[in-house]
């Protein structure tokens, strides 16, 4: 190929038709000087003896230069943590290799001193390398432009470049099309027009570069504008339900995700295509965004390059998902640091959120811009059709948006900040974009005055408890930044993050979802789900103080404190101010501080202890309150995230309910323990009609008080069976297991010899199977054999039903009980698979013991991380300081677990010594210790 169809990198093309020229990068001949790798590529050419010769010399030469413009561009961007100038550096680095490559090809390899109109080449960076960005370990995207169909000498030169390219380790992504082709393909496919879009020259032929440029402007964008914003928009909306509809989760793709920087990319693609325009701040002069629009855009970008690359450079790969085990380390490179109340990496992941939610109120204004621009027409709602315009008072309708009737409506009477969103949550309109820019142009109006002022306020509480439901409008209240000005305490926890692994949201589109299903249960959409809730929560009375108490529930997080405490503080501040009545206060302050009660005694403590029900009733101490707290608990579980909530939660939090609705409405206990005990046999024996009496009493003499009073009376039918069976085939150990589709557990039932450290046993093999106890209750019969019932699940927290798993746990749970199973062995293995994010997690561990929460037990608590088998090395420290186990529940909250075990001394008795106490939480802090230490090679002395 002739030298004068080849340009040098350094140099710009100067027909501005054909390319912007790059932006400048600092001290570029530090990073890779062209003309001296061209000096050394010649030098290397005339010492050559033969072609291979050189060839090897050349990769080695190149390896060289690329590995240290690329340690430049690294050192360079750990000093100054810019994102932007780190992604153009590697362009520019590539950019120079590639023209260095294609030379070296077509002057030194394939020379042709007067190539044919048909061996032309062009070469042309495409997709995000065509708009001269690219992260360290992007793929190389290029286009190997041809005139018509490819020549042997095309195929020659192509194939060298590859070749040494892929040599290089680089990732190439590449195509070889003519100009009609990539014409054709780009008007077929509209991933190939996006990427054609992003066109830009790197060597070659310039007319044929030209030549595409011209004939992609006029085949393929020339009236197709909303076509390609409409595959745009649907394009975007796919990757997000594909990723998770949210910007608020707590492992981000930083490329893909909602609020990511392709939807910034899809700003800039459609901003091209329909305004011609190759530079962001273009937009400004075509008054599609302001000044502060693009300055926005600019910032956001540049954070979401750096965070790139950090990962990028973290992983030595092209990773994209901001993973909790690099957000620290992130978090301390780019200079976060701890404050009070908040810790370095909550500060990062709440500037990311920030920023996130910037994107997403960039491109909806730009895109929706775009639509009323080119007239597209709104959609037709039927119920329109047929009824007048919906009165919205000042304001007006453009087509189902609501817009404002003149620039100063916000100005004047601030107010209309509110107003607005009430009357579009009314209509249920959407929102129009020239407005909400006029609401973010106004923002400093929500002052002092607005938030005292009582139509706001009264407007704001219609909005919370409107019929139609609040999520909708309150999110885009959120994404205006209204509603964290019009009640600043909940600007506070806007974006910020919850790191603990269970909540999938932070806190304020916790708080958001949260509203959102409230209203479901109110309509009745989760009837299946949660049936008691869905019929309490239409015989509340305080309706209203229902939805602010879900609305501020959360509202003191983040503020070094007990968070419920501090949020009833600010109920009791904010309530009046909203205009509620000192009743309706002091229910929302209530619900407010005692909003995790149900979680805590449903899940940490034995519903079938009536000492449970008794505090738990003494705390709520009405019907109505205990209403509440049933709507607000399943609300606020089912909005941590997807899969939290499960059947055996719901089962819980029902049997609480009953228990203390009894307790409440003053029907009382039933007469005593030794009545229920009773009333516990005789329906055994009516359960039973093919026993004699021989048998009924045979078994209801084997069972204590506290076996009768642990279980309903289908269970004592199970277990009764099961035993008379083990026990007529003279079997020392029986298993059985029953999948209950209601709770989403599975229900293993062990009747075997009792003997210390069976519970511990049967726990580490449960481990090892991989199953996840979630409750359990241990039973001791006359007859020296112990009945443990464990409800199971599996790792997506649903019921542990695969009959090949259940049949491996059986054979698990025999072995561990005659010694054939190295449990520790077992478990160091599963633990080598232990998540990262869980590994990065730092939970502190507390031992509680509690000698008030049971009349009969020590209550013991314990919180620390989650690993495979911790259970079983709790289980097997409690059996060495002789405690007995009498039922056990553990719950599961991300990362953390909290283990609770109602235990006694070996005389049946309450451990109330308190140098007995000390003991224990040693041996239990100890063997935690021991856990996460996790030694291999330990023996099994269980």
């Amino acid at each position: 190929m002739a030298s004068d169809q080849s340009l040098p990198v350094s140099e710009p093309v100067t027909d501005a038709a054909i390319v912007t020229p790059p932006p400048k990068i600092k001290s570029r001949k530090k990073i890779i000087d062209p003309v001296e790798l061209e000096k050394a590529v010649d030098a290397l050419w005339e010492a050559a003896d033969k072609p291979e010769g050189f060839r090897t010399e050349l990769l080695a030469l190149l390896r060289r230069t690329v590995d240290e413009g690329r340690s430049e561009i690294e050192r360079r961007f750990l000093d100054s943590n810019d994102g932007a100038e780190a992604i153009r550096a590697n362009a520019y680095l590539m950019d120079v290799l590639v023209h260095s490559v294609a030379e070296t090809a077509t002057q030194k390899i394939y020379k042709n001193a007067n190539p044919t109109q048909g061996e032309q080449i062009c070469i042309a960076a495409v997709g995000g390398y065509g708009r001269g960005e690219m992260a360290p370990f992007s793929d190389l995207d290029l286009l190997f432009l041809l005139p018509y169909k490819q020549t042997p000498y095309s195929e020659q030169v192509v194939e060298y470049i590859l070749y040494l390219l892929w040599d290089l380790r680089l990732k190439v992504g590449h195509s070889t099309r003519s100009v009609d082709e990539c014409v054709r393909q780009a008007k077929a496919d509209m991933t190939i027009r996006t990427s054609l879009l992003e066109l830009r020259y790197l060597w070659g032929s310039e007319p044929l570069f030209a030549d595409l440029r011209e004939r992609f402007r006029k085949d393929v964008e020339t009236g197709t504008a909303m076509e390609f914003v409409e595959a745009k928009l649907a394009e975007a909306e796919e990757r997000h339900e594909r990723l998770g509809d949210s910007r608020y989760v707590i492992e981000p793709n930083i490329k893909e995700g909602k609020g990511g920087l392709r939807d910034l990319h899809r700003l800039f693609w459609i901003g091209k295509y329909v305004y011609k325009v190759d530079k962001v701040k273009d937009l400004v002069d075509r008054g599609v965004l302001t000044a502060a629009e693009a300055r926005k855009f600019a910032k956001a970008q540049k954070m979401l390059w750096t965070i790139r690359c950090h990962l990028h450079y973290l992983t030595g790969r092209g990773e994209e998902r901001l993973t909790v085990d690099l957000q620290t380390e992130i978090a301390k490179r780019m200079g976060y640091t701890n404050r009070a109340g908040a810790v370095a990496v909550e500060r990062f992941m709440k500037h990311y959120y920030l920023t996130s939610k910037d994107v997403g109120d960039l491109t909806r204004i730009f895109c929706a811009n775009i639509e009323a621009e080119n007239q597209k027409r709104p959609r037709l709602r039927l119920s329109w059709a047929f009824s007048r315009k919906p009165d919205v008072g000042d304001f007006r309708v453009d087509g189902d948006r609501l817009n404002v009737t003149d620039d100063e409506m916000f100005s004047r009477d601030p107010v209309n900040l509110i107003r607005f969103f009430h009357t579009a949550q009314k209509h249920d309109l959407e929102l129009h974009p020239y407005a909400l820019r006029l609401v973010t142009q106004n923002l400093k109006k929500i002052d002092k005055e607005l938030r005292k002022n009582e139509e706001a306020n009264r407007l704001f509480v219609e909005m919370l408890e409107a019929p139609q439901g609040p999520e909708r409008i309150f999110r885009r209240m959120n994404e205006a930044q209204v509603l964290g000005r019009f009640v600043p305490d909940f600007g506070r926890v806007v974006a910020q993050m919850q790191y603990d692994m269970y909540h999938v949201y932070t806190v304020d589109e916790h708080t958001i979802v949260m509203l959102g299903i409230l209203h479901k249960v109110e309509k009745g959409e989760l009837a299946d789900a949660a049936p008691i809730a869905s019929e309490v929560v239409h015989k509340v009375l305080s309706r209203r103080a229902l939805y602010v108490a879900v609305f501020l529930h959360d509202i003191a997080k983040g503020r070094g404190g007990d968070h419920s405490k501090l949020g009833e503080r600010v109920a009791r501040r904010l309530c009046p101010r909203l205009g509620l009545t000192d009743e309706e206060t002091e229910t929302v302050a209530w619900l407010v501080r005692w909003h995790l009660l149900m979680t805590y005694a449903a899940f940490k403590r034995d519903v079938n202890d009536p000492k449970t029900v008794q505090d738990f009733s003494a705390i709520v101490q009405s019907p109505e309150r205990l209403r509440l707290l049933l709507v607000l608990t399943v609300a606020d579980i089912r909005a941590v995230g997807p899969n939290v909530w499960n059947g055996w939660k719901a089962a819980l939090l029902r049997e609480l309910y009953w228990a203390a609705d009894g307790t409440l409405s003053g029907l009382g206990e039933e007469a005593g323990r030794k009545r229920r005990t009773e009333e516990a046999k005789n329906a055994l024996a009516e359960m039973l009609p093919d026993w004699s009496q021989k048998e009924i009493e045979w078994y209801q003499a084997l069972g204590y008080p506290d076996y009768w009073l642990a279980f309903d009376a289908e269970a004592h039918v199970r277990h009764a069976r099961m035993v008379h069976a083990a026990e007529a085939e003279q079997r020392d150990l029986a298993v059985e297991s029953r999948v209950d589709t209601a709770r989403e557990v599975t229900e293993i039932t062990v009747y075997t010899s009792d003997h210390p450290g069976l519970f511990s046993r049967v726990t580490g093999a449960m481990a090892v199977s991989g199953a996840s106890i979630v409750d359990a209750r241990i039973a001791t019969f006359s007859n020296g054999m112990a009945l443990d019932v464990f409800w199971i699940q599996d790792e997506d927290r649903k019921a542990f039903d695969r009959p090949d798993k259940l049949a491996k746990l059986s054979v698990a749970i025999e072995q561990a009980l005659t010694g054939r199973l190295n449990l520790l062995s077992e478990l160091v293995k599963r633990r080598r698979n232990i998540e990262r994010r869980a590994r990065v997690m730092k939970i502190p561990t507390r031992v509680l013991i509690d000698n008030k929460a049971s009349v009969t037990h020590t209550v013991i608590e314990v919180n620390a991380t989650d690993r495979p088998g911790v259970l079983y090395r709790i289980a097997r420290a409690l059996r060495e300081i002789k405690l007995q186990i009498s039922s056990a529940k553990i719950s599961t909250y991300g990362e953390s677990f909290v283990d609770v075990f109602y235990v006694k001394d070996l005389f049946g008795l309450k451990i109330d010594s308190e140098t007995r106490i000390q003991e224990i939480r040693s041996a239990l802090l100890t063997a935690l210790a021991e856990d996460a230490a996790s030694p291999p090679g330990e023996s099994n002395s269980s």
